[in-house]
């Protein structure tokens, strides 16, 4: 068999067996190892088992996984997530539609000490969907704003499908994190825009809410954002001056918001450990996931695999921006029946090579290939972050509501996402400043 038809059985056989359910990571693994032996045999299957995990595993710089985990988790028990709600409620809650946008806000400030969407998506879903139940505004745009803006965390850093990205591909992960700022928040302008034209031609999504504040309301509940602005300036501050590497900000942004909820006094030994439990259980994870995508890409290149691709793009003089069109395609459709993490581990071992070859940035190309997969947990029929919405909901949202609530949202992501493409200096620039 070609390399390239040993290659393409391989995507074949893994699509078929993670669509029908079996666990991803054993899945990669195991298509990843017989590749290996049908093209080195034993040997060489047991020299990837013996040295890959480890090898892996061992370095110091993936501890920032565990530790943006934490950090979410310990600032959310702080309180400091509903202190910022409060705050853009008291600031903007007067505005028509202004509980969308302060969900807007409010989840681009929570990405920027978190790392997951679908948290963010659960939090906002429990936080912000009863107001905006209690004030009138239409059950489907209030659930697709929160699950659109949940995936703000996979831009704004720290973020950790980036960091996977990074640990995958080997590009840097301090890059990676701060080329995301500047597309993040202008996802989030982008939507606030968008929110105010959405409810002026329909007035009905969002009626104007009745309470009204004082300034000095708003200044208190200013006053109690500080260790939000103290995190974000920790991390975000501390990897773009190049104080402080990845990791070191994200043991830096934990042990912070560790220190914010023993201050409070809301360090309950129940709910503290359960967010080291779940820090610990999603890194094993995450990691038996990684490790199982590297043993597939060492396949994909040892077969020759990505070499016949290359080759046949350049023997038959491709478009490099048809192949690329190709790829989004391809990431598009995934995203209907995939999770975000399997279609990275899954597509980015030989999709990354392909991309490199071409000639474009591997920094631009990160954030782009992000961008599409977060566009891809919001498509139905199994985006991700909108069944994470419908179950935090209890019963106060549908399928049907929350399917044709997440519509004007694709639309503003779609934009964003080709604005990104054509002008890809709003990616490259940041990470270039010396």
């Amino acid at each position: 068999m070609s390399p390239l038809a040993l290659g393409l059985c391989a995507i074949v056989t893994m699509l078929a067996l993670i669509l029908i359910r079996i666990p991803v990571a054993f899945v990669i693994a195991l298509v990843g190892l017989i590749g290996l032996y049908t093209i080195g045999g034993e040997v060489l299957v047991v020299s990837t088992l013996e040295g890959l995990p480890y090898t892996f595993s061992s370095q110091y710089s993936f501890v920032v996984i565990p530790m943006f985990i934490l950090m979410g988790s310990f600032a959310e028990i702080s309180g400091i997530t509903r202190e910022l709600y409060t705050f853009f409620y008291h600031l903007l809650g007067r505005v028509r539609g202004g509980l969308l946008m302060v969900t807007t806000l409010s989840s681009a400030g929570f990405a920027a000490i978190s790392g997951s969407t679908m948290v963010n998506a659960v939090v906002f879903t429990r936080l912000a969907l009863p107001q905006m139940i209690r004030f009138g505004y239409d059950r489907g745009i209030s659930a697709g704003c929160i699950a659109a803006a949940g995936t703000f965390a996979a831009l704004i850093p720290p973020s950790i499908m980036m960091v996977i990205y990074a640990l995958i591909t080997g590009e840097s992960i301090g890059k990676l994190l701060i080329a995301g700022i500047i597309p993040g928040l202008f996802t989030a302008a982008a939507y606030l825009v968008a929110i105010a034209v959405f409810v002026r031609i329909k007035p009905n999504w969002a009626p104007i809410p009745s309470e009204s504040f004082s300034i000095r309301e708003k200044l208190e509940s200013f006053r109690k954002i500080w260790p939000f602005g103290l995190l974000s300036a920790l991390i975000i501050g501390g990897i773009y001056s190049g104080m402080m590497f990845p990791s070191s900000a994200g043991a830096v942004g934990a042990a912070g918001a560790f220190i914010i909820l023993v201050m409070r006094r809301r360090a309950k030994w129940g709910e503290v450990s359960n967010a080291l439990t779940s820090a610990a259980t999603t890194t094993a994870v995450l990691f038996l996931i990684i490790v199982s995508g590297l043993i597939l890409s060492r396949f994909f290149v040892y077969s020759g695999f990505i070499d016949e691709i290359v080759s046949a793009i350049d023997s038959f003089s491709i478009n490099p921006y048809l192949v690329f069109a190709a790829i989004i395609v391809m990431y598009v459709i995934l995203g209907c029946f995939m999770d975000t993490l399997s279609m990275v581990v899954v597509t980015v071992p030989f999709v990354h090579p392909i991309v490199m070859s071409l000639g474009f940035d591997p920094i631009w190309f990160g954030i782009i290939m992000i961008k599409i997969i977060e566009i891809g947990v919001l498509t139905p029929p199994v985006g991700l972050n909108l069944f994470a919405v419908i179950g935090s909901a209890k019963g106060e949202i549908n399928t049907s509501q929350m399917f044709r609530g997440i519509m004007p949202f694709l639309l503003v992501e779609l934009l964003v996402l080709l604005l990104l493409i054509i002008f890809p200096g709003i990616i490259t620039w940041l990470p270039g400043v010396e």
